[in-house]
């Protein structure tokens, strides 16, 4: 040990009482911290784990909690009811059944979003069919292009997009590009420069700002939304980022995923909800847009958003009514499966009462951590009746909840509490029998690769048990 150090820690060692100080110490960091974080009112599990977890760790738990712990956005109110004002009334007569009428009004009540209807609605099966859409749709781009992604890397495909919004600003379309800070961390100006130059608009939601010395970091609280509106007319949404991971052209190993394109009046809505994130990340006023004349289409559609400037969580609240709601069958596609009990109960009671509940989750997903937080609820599930199937060789990162012929939300959240309660999320509910139809027989493609997880699977202590009861131990914070 270095000369100082070791005349520093020979001073620190021999203050007298030193032990009892550091005890006082301990349990007045746990008296504070532990009221810090009680008075945050979550769910009683998530505090107990955030009390367990930093416990054990003096000081620097205070540290980790500053950083990740959960956190309120409170966003400027006025500049979301201002944009949400240019928002026409809901169609009459759009919903048919009570059940859809309750489900409607539960999801109205918690984004401020009606139900509204798409002219078309397209099902996009992993990225090569998304980037080809979305580059077809960007060169035939006049007057904006509006895009949010949590992941868009320098890589070849988020060159090839680049380059396409570079051209489109170089002929007077207007573009403006919204990234998360934490997802799309690589990307640098150098290699977003050249949109800049030909006139585009970047902007960061979240960044890091060491001078605000005083406000805490919002590192953990991302905006996970993937949003593309192209002149008010046209706009992607789903889960599919930019990146070379996502497109089987280029990789053995791309993720098997699924993203929508949209036409008609539903793209107000993204566009609503593109603004909103816009004025929010970049302190401007809302944008003043030409809408497009309303286009009454026949599929019935609601955009539903989340995240921690809501307290309802919204996406959460609408996949348990809409399960609870479901007569006949549940399928669920989700690459990160850590629910909380109002969904974990609302699925095994589905089962309990003989529908026809199915789980499809990957094999492996890219966090080990989630994969073994996921598996200690299979043996919950199983003994209910639902039926789980692991996907793989490559990644399922699909988000998708199917009821009965004619429910589906498809989207970019995640069926767990970080995409329940700390992203920022954007899903859209549909009441179409065609698009069911289509995406029932999606899953079901899926399932039939998949393997059933049985109950009686080897499950050594070790090596399955005890990692899988650690891992949940720590799901309500993940």
């Amino acid at each position: 040990m270095p000369a100082p150090l070791q005349t520093a820690w020979n001073a620190f060692t021999s203050v007298p009482n030193l032990a009892i100080y550091l005890t006082l110490g301990w349990l007045g960091y746990l008296i504070w911290l532990g009221l810090w974080i009680v008075l945050q009112k979550r769910e009683p599990v998530a505090t107990l784990s955030w009390l367990i977890s930093l416990a054990a760790l003096p000081y620097i738990g205070f540290v980790i909690y500053y950083f990740f712990g959960p956190q309120r956005v409170h966003r400027q109110r006025l500049r979301r009811v201002r944009a949400r004002a240019t928002l026409p009334p809901p169609p009459e007569g759009l919903i048919p059944t009570p059940d859809a009428i309750e489900l409607a009004r539960l999801a109205q009540a918690t984004t401020g979003l009606p139900p509204i209807t798409a002219t078309r609605a397209d099902l996009l099966v992993d990225g090569a069919a998304k980037y080809t859409a979305l580059l077809e749709a960007i060169a035939q781009a006049r007057e904006h292009i509006h895009l949010e992604y949590y992941i868009y890397l320098p890589d070849r495909t988020g060159t090839l997009l680049r380059d396409a919004l570079v051209e489109r600003a170089k002929a007077g379309v207007q573009v403006r590009l919204l990234l998360d800070a934490v997802g799309s961390g690589k990307t640098k100006q150098r290699f977003l420069q050249p949109l800049i130059d030909a006139g585009a608009e970047v902007a960061w939601f979240h960044p890091m700002k060491l001078h605000w010395f005083w406000k805490r970091p919002w590192l953990n609280l991302r905006t996970h939304r993937k949003i593309v509106v192209i002149d008010g007319h046209v706009g992607f949404t789903g889960g599919i980022n930019i990146t070379d991971e996502e497109d089987e052209r280029l990789r053995k190993d791309a993720y098997r995923d699924l993203h929508l394109r949209l036409e008609g009046d539903v793209v107000r809505e993204l566009q609503l909800v593109f603004i909103e994130d816009w004025a929010y990340a970049t302190g401007q006023p809302p944008l003043k847009l030409h809408n497009p004349a309303p286009v009454r289409g026949t599929i019935a559609t609601q955009v539903l958003v989340s995240g921690p400037d809501s307290s309802w969580e919204a996406i959460h609240r609408v996949h348990v009514a809409a399960i609870h709601s479901a007569q006949r069958r549940v399928w669920l596609a989700t690459p990160y499966f850590v629910p909380g009990e109002a969904a974990r109960m609302a699925l095994t009671s589905a089962a309990l009462g003989g529908l026809d509940v199915r789980l499809l989750v990957p094999r492996v997903c890219d966090s080990r951590l989630v994969t073994l937080a996921a598996r200690s609820y299979f043996d919950e599930l199983l003994e209910a009746g639902v039926k789980i199937h692991e996907y793989g060789p490559r990644m399922l990162h699909s988000k998708a909840l199917l009821c009965d012929d004619d429910l589906a939300i498809v989207g970019s959240a995640n069926f767990d509490h970080r995409s329940f309660r700390l992203n920022f999320e954007i899903s859209v509910l549909f009441r179409d029998r065609p698009l069911v139809e289509q995406l029932a027989r999606l899953i079901q493609g899926e399932c039939n690769l998949a393997p059933r997880v049985r109950s009686d699977r080897p499950q050594p202590l070790w090596g399955t048990r005890i990692p899988e009861a650690l891992a949940r131990l720590v799901s309500p914070i993940l």
